[in-house]
């Protein structure tokens, strides 16, 4: 049964990006991409065409294509998850990664339920009434990550704006549990901006994480195309005020391309970001959920990714991860070691 749905989830994904695909290339316009000349140089910047629209109806470049294999420590994974009745932001985000990162072992947990008080146009994640606060979940993550023996745990949630504290209090409680669980376990939370809440982050810093990650997602200028409940600058002031409670805390942020930036919109970002004090950045290819999200607007190629990286490490990141397949919580524990 496993194998039939994730056969069924690459077809859904390759369907619906073919019908993006060709909206697109009725209405065409030109981007800016990084490609190399010839292997001897870096790579530069160079008007073209983006890549999706050479075909309308070609697949995903090879770069993008992903072979989904089961296993019995994803079967093993999903086991432990389903018996806890544990969420994963792995399977309401249709994750690309999730089979890898399940076969592994690992997980990125999703708390305080399953429906987003928020609907941006990139999420894949339920747009519905929230769901009541379960009191008894943080010793369930808790037992989930003793039993499953993680070294680096990822944390995250709905956004929850109908809550006074924004769920500051129930990721706060959920650290504790862990900590108190598997002591050795180190810990990011990839948070909402909590409607930019200072105290609602203090609570969560207060709790002793050892990564707090808001994602920023894109660039300025297409917050309101792609994150019309969101702000730029309170999404900045989140990345800000990490460090400003706590210099043990590391800080971290991850921005999706393929929606319409400009190389010169992602620069200027990182140099936003580096203002902010952002430790740790992560850049990854958007694949859109269905043709009623945020189109595909280009294919990036594994080259410009290498650029981006380059060009982060300069700008004073500690840790960089920039590929196509690339997500905030994806082999986060990388940039500690683990």
């Amino acid at each position: 049964m496993h194998f039939l749905r994730r056969f069924f989830e690459v077809d859904f994904h390759f369907l619906s990006n073919v019908a993006v695909r060709l909206e697109l290339f009725l209405h065409p316009f030109s981007h800016s991409f990084f490609r190399r000349k010839d292997v001897n140089r870096k790579p530069e910047i160079v008007s073209s065409t983006a890549v999706m629209y050479t075909n309308a109806m070609e697949r995903k470049p090879e770069w993008l294509r992903k072979r989904y294999a089961p296993s019995e420590a994803s079967d093993e994974t999903e086991g432990i998850l389903a018996q806890l009745g544990l969420n994963t932001v792995c399977r309401e985000a249709n994750c690309p990664n999730y089979s890898e990162c399940f076969s592994k072992r690992t997980a990125t947990f999703m708390i305080l339920g399953i429906h987003c008080t928020r609907n941006c146009r990139f999420c894949n994640v339920t747009h519905a009434l929230p769901q009541a606060v379960d009191p008894d979940e943080p010793k369930r993550v808790g037992e989930a990550v003793s039993r499953l023996d993680l070294q680096y745990v990822v944390i995250t949630s709905v956004t929850r704006d109908d809550l006074p504290d924004g769920g500051s209090g129930h990721f706060a409680a959920v650290i504790k549990a862990i900590r108190s669980s598997s002591p050795g376990t180190a810990i990011e939370v990839l948070i909402p901006d909590f409607q930019g809440s200072e105290s609602a982050l203090k609570t969560v810093a207060d709790a002793g994480p050892d990564v707090i990650s808001h994602n920023m997602e894109t660039v300025k200028d297409l917050y309101a195309a792609v994150r019309p409940e969101a702000g730029y600058e309170r999404s900045l002031s989140v990345i800000r005020n990490i460090r400003q409670l706590s210099k043990s805390i590391k800080s971290k942020s991850g921005v999706m391309v393929g929606v319409g930036e400009t190389k010169e919109q992602v620069l200027a970002l990182m140099d936003d970001l580096r203002a902010a004090d952002c430790q740790f950045l992560t850049i990854g290819q958007y694949l859109a959920p269905s043709g009623q999200h945020h189109p595909v607007i280009e294919y990036i190629t594994p080259e410009t990714f290498d650029a981006y990286a380059e060009s982060a490490y300069s700008k004073g990141f500690d840790f960089v991860a920039s590929a196509p397949f690339v997500r905030s919580s994806y082999n986060a524990g990388e940039a500690l070691g683990r």
